[in-house]
């Protein structure tokens, strides 16, 4: 039996899982928790790595390894390789002026589609770059290369052998703001504009399956990738799937040959892991509107499904508008959420929980509704994710999506990504490996009315 390995660098921890790189089974696995914030030692990240890589038996026996990642996030390190500060994650949203700059002073947003495919916002690592040189430039002096989460920790893998030696692959490097999919090029001058007149070392992109080196013990490094592609990776999306991740935030991509243009930019032109296109939208708000509304009615999550699931649809006119974070999609990082249509009769607890899934789940038809006006065509949804545990999200997602949806067993798919990757670089040949298990079929009447209400309230909230 060969086997391969999956890292999976989330936001909230570190999942490894050992697979069998004929089949796919998980063989073993492991998990170790990752510190809160919005900015974090990186450092904390390789501490989590080695104990999940610890209590999932160790890497010795494996042929090849592969890191996925949170994307976006921005490591900055000196000459010397060392971590010149904090790593600012995804979900900070202290660059949200420097967004607004930035796609200014490029041109427009239009510009930034037809060329790159990204509109910045607070989340895009260029976005995070123009802050770092306005509010901290003794940092960006020290800057002499810049990476994303799984370009550096597959560099520690390696041994960290030279700042020249950091790899990276088309979907993260996607995410940045300054690397075009379409064109499969990196485009300097955004860098230099980003970091004002400072052009450190970017990691080589390498393609799909192409080893980014070996490991100090000398195994086969797959490129990694960005979480979302690794996560349609081990799902085997293809053109027509629809992924919709709702974990810490929500996540709706689809496999597809053609790059957006969205001149909005709230569909990101990004890449996925085996060469072809992932149209992205993302949601600052996912699993934890419904934690939060649970905290606030004094119940546990099963006690808050069966309250949803207990009202009526459309919750007797209450509706949420989830911006509980702020929100990405659409941009207003200084939003605050909003609970309408308050009356004597229907301020109930079942209805309020109603309202929280319903909001969520309609913040996603968002989602799927620009990417569908992309062209991007969307046969089936597959919906995953933690918050996927919830019966009334499962219950309440085809309603709303107005389609059949197809609920994988839950499975770490960005680590069985990150893994398939692994035997695909090793073995040169595509593995054929599908989702773990059978998928759920849910099915529910659509309530289009839900949807309409949601999206005029939403309107009035955004102004779009």
């Amino acid at each position: 039996m060969v086997l391969v390995a999956g890292i999976d660098s989330s936001t909230q921890s570190c999942k490894v899982v050992v697979c069998d790189a004929e089949d796919g089974m998980i063989v073993r696995s492991g998990v170790r928790p990752h510190p809160g914030g919005t900015e974090v030692d990186p450092g904390a990240w390789v501490a989590a790595m080695a104990g999940a890589v610890a209590e999932a038996g160790g890497l010795d026996d494996v042929a090849a390894v592969s890191v996925a990642a949170q994307q976006h996030g921005l490591i900055c390190l000196d000459e010397n390789g060392d971590v010149v500060r904090n790593a600012l994650l995804w979900n900070d949203t202290r660059s949200a002026g420097s967004a607004e700059e930035l796609i200014e002073e490029f041109g427009g947003r239009q510009r930034w589609v037809d060329e790159v495919g990204v509109v910045p916002v607070a989340a895009i690592t260029a976005a995070k770059l123009r802050w770092l040189a306005d509010r901290e430039p003794a940092n960006a002096d020290r800057t002499a290369a810049v990476c994303l989460p799984h370009d550096w920790l597959t560099w520690r893998l390696a041994g960290a052998p030279g700042l020249d030696a950091l790899t990276t692959d088309r979907s993260d490097a996607s995410g940045t703001g300054y690397f075009s999919a379409a064109t499969d090029t990196y485009r300097p001058e955004i860098l230099d504009l980003a970091l004002r007149g400072r052009t450190p070392l970017l990691p080589r992109v390498i393609g799909p399956f192409e080893t980014a080196g070996t490991t100090e013990r000398g195994q086969t490094l797959g490129p990694g990738a960005g979480d979302n592609a690794a996560a349609a990776l081990g799902l085997a999306a293809a053109p027509g799937d629809c992924v919709v991740s709702l974990g810490t935030s929500g996540v709706v991509s689809a496999i597809t040959d053609t790059p957006p243009r969205d001149a909005e930019g709230l569909v990101a032109g990004f890449a996925d892991a085996t060469g072809r296109q992932l149209p992205l939208i993302c949601t600052l708000n996912g699993a934890p509107v419904l934690a939060s509304t649970a905290r606030l009615l004094g119940v546990g999550l099963d006690e808050f499904s069966r309250l949803a699931l207990s009202a009526p649809p459309g919750a007797e006119g209450l509706t949420l508008v989830p911006y509980l974070a702020g929100e990405r999609s659409p941009n207003l990082p200084g939003a605050a959420g909003a609970l309408h249509g308050i009356t004597l009769t229907n301020l109930t607890p079942a209805n309020i929980a109603r309202a929280a899934v319903e909001g969520l789940l309609c913040s996603l038809v968002f989602c799927l509704d620009r990417l569908a006006a992309q062209g991007v065509a969307i046969d089936r949804i597959l919906l995953v994710g933690g918050g996927t545990k919830s019966p009334a999200v499962r219950a309440l997602a085809p309603a709303l999506f107005a389609r059949d949806v197809l609920i994988p067993a839950p499975a770490e798919y960005v680590a069985l990504g990150a893994a398939r990757q692994a035997a695909w670089t090793h073995t040169k040949a595509e593995p054929t490996w599908t989702a773990t298990g059978t998928p759920e079929i849910s099915t529910a009447l659509p309530t289009p009315d839900v949807v309409a209400r949601y999206n005029d309230l939403r309107t009035r909230t955004s102004g779009q």
